[in-house]
């Protein structure tokens, strides 16, 4: 536990140190987050042909509100820390590979839900926009990356120890203190 916990950190300071050089911020996230809004104006023009997305910003071409989808509010950061969770913990490559994908999908696909969201509640009432933005979504998305990795460990396969290692052929994988064998049970 001590080992994942401390890869995890130590992921998390990689990605989040490269997540904010020039390089990566120009490539990656002003495209990312360009077209988080361009989704987010897609899905809303199925419902509402008045909105449009100019780069970043979210915008109704009637009554003029708009959204700006900033560096923390673009899903980035809460993937960040779920490829850190995935990588760090001790699974089959194939088994991360599926996580991150699929883990990736759900975080981002909540954050597209936030983004409509908070666009809407932005035109109807600008104190509940605040309150939802600062601290009902922030939770929701940490909540989801905690939920999409707690579901991906539990579909794990079950023949690692807790140590990450495959038990020995032939032991039961039941072990009493110091090693030695556990009581039968009665």
């Amino acid at each position: 536990m001590v080992r994942f916990f401390l890869l995890f950190l130590a992921l998390q300071a990689a990605l989040f140190g490269a997540e904010l050089s020039p390089w990566v911020q120009t490539y990656f996230v002003i495209p990312w987050t360009n077209q988080l809004a361009s989704i987010s104006a897609y899905l809303v023009t199925l419902f509402d042909p008045n909105v449009v997305a100019t780069g970043k910003v979210l915008r109704h071409a009637v009554n003029g509100f708009a959204v700006s989808i900033e560096a923390g509010c673009n899903g980035v950061e809460a993937t960040i820390v779920l490829l850190a969770a995935i990588l760090a913990f001790p699974a089959p490559w194939k088994n991360k590979v599926i996580g991150l994908l699929a883990g990736t999908v759900a975080v981002q696909g909540l954050n597209v839900v936030r983004v409509i969201s908070l666009f809407y509640l932005g035109q109807w009432d600008f104190q509940v926009f605040e309150w939802a933005h600062l601290y009902v979504w922030q939770a929701l998305i940490m909540l989801d990356v905690l939920i999409v990795w707690l579901v991906w460990v539990r579909t794990l396969p079950k023949t690692q120890g807790s140590d990450g290692r495959k038990p020995p052929p032939g032991s039961a994988g039941l072990r009493g203190s110091a090693g030695a064998p556990a009581p039968a049970p009665s």
